[in-house]
């Protein structure tokens, strides 16, 4: 299953927790297109059927069905850009010590 870093839970609780956005709101995963390996993210209201919810650290993450597997030994990860944006980057998983 697709997990967390603690930059990307706190990325994800900062823009989820705007006072407009319904509480259940998260961080939705697609596949950009039909076998192409890139992915859209986009704040959701809740997940849609057939998606896989990961949680962690009071973050909330959607991953749709075709994006699931793909991801399923991946992390998601957040951090400043050179231009100081936000940016989300899948890694490979590192194992536990």
């Amino acid at each position: 299953m697709l997990t967390l870093t603690d930059s990307a839970a706190s990325a994800i609780r900062t823009l989820t927790s705007q006072p407009d956005l319904p509480q259940q709101t998260g961080l939705r995963i697609m596949r950009q297109e039909q076998g192409a390996q890139a992915f859209q993210l986009a704040l959701a209201d809740g997940p849609q059927d057939g998606d896989q919810v990961v949680e962690a650290s009071g973050a909330r993450v959607f991953v749709e069905p075709d994006a699931a597997a793909e991801l399923d030994d991946k992390a998601l990860d957040a951090a400043l850009n050179e231009q100081g944006d936000l940016a989300f980057r899948i890694a490979d998983q590192r194992p536990p010590t």
